[in-house]
């Protein structure tokens, strides 16, 4: 199966091999929560990105492993209905925001600000806070030499989806934030062929929301 994007709750994962490390998606729960698990090719290290619900979905996933981490994304409940269970199955460190942290139902092994490298095997994730869907909200980004160099690929949470930001509850502050931080951390940042992986539903690029992002601004949302 070539990899889209595209997957449903109760379907089959899609895997894509990038150099270096390997992103397998699966779409889980009542809120068609996506799952992220991220494999290091050389050396077969696991990281797991949102344990969201559907444990035993996830640990199958997982099989023998050896899962190191579990990074949550922000702290709303439908990103973490698994994250007891899988992190006691398991054994993986967790890992979350300095902010978010203190809601989430088991207190993270290592907390993480902006700017901060979470490592998965040879590869590296960079940490870019992105404030305003939660204050602590987080997106991950991984990048490599050579081919991969002008195509990053970014872990949104729920903070930048096809078609625009994160819901922050028709507060203008918090939209403000959002919108703010994805101007400057994110399209200023890393090109347009970055590959957006959102917190639900399909995938896109940063080309392709670029054009948008001054609607999004004036509409408020």
């Amino acid at each position: 199966m070539s990899y889209t994007g595209n997957v449903t709750v109760g379907g089959p994962a899609q895997t894509r091999e990038l150099p270096g490390l390997t992103i397998t998606k699966v779409a889980v729960g009542p809120m068609d929560n996506n799952a992220y698990l991220l494999r290091c090719t050389s050396t077969g290290d696991l990281l797991l990105i949102d344990a969201a619900n559907e444990p035993e979905t996830l640990l199958h996933l997982i099989g023998t492993g050896p899962l190191g981490k579990i990074v949550t994304t922000h702290r709303h409940g439908d990103h973490w209905q698994a994250l007891e269970t899988v992190a006691k199955a398991t054994g993986a460190e967790t890992i979350a925001s300095v902010e978010d942290a203190p809601d989430l139902p088991v207190a993270p092994s290592e907390l993480v600000s902006h700017g901060d490298t979470i490592g998965v095997g040879d590869a590296h994730l960079s940490v870019i806070h992105l404030r305003g869907h939660t204050p602590g909200s987080i997106a991950l980004c991984y990048s490599a030499d050579g081919e991969l160099a002008d195509t990053p690929h970014l872990f949104t949470g729920d903070s930048l989806f096809p078609g625009g930001p994160g819901n922050t509850d028709n507060d203008p502050a918090r939209f403000g934030s959002l919108m703010t931080d994805l101007e400057h951390r994110i399209f200023a940042e890393l090109p347009d062929g970055t590959w957006v992986y959102p917190g639900h539903g399909g995938d896109t690029t940063l080309g392709a929301e670029r054009p948008h992002v001054s609607e999004w601004r004036a509409r408020g949302w």
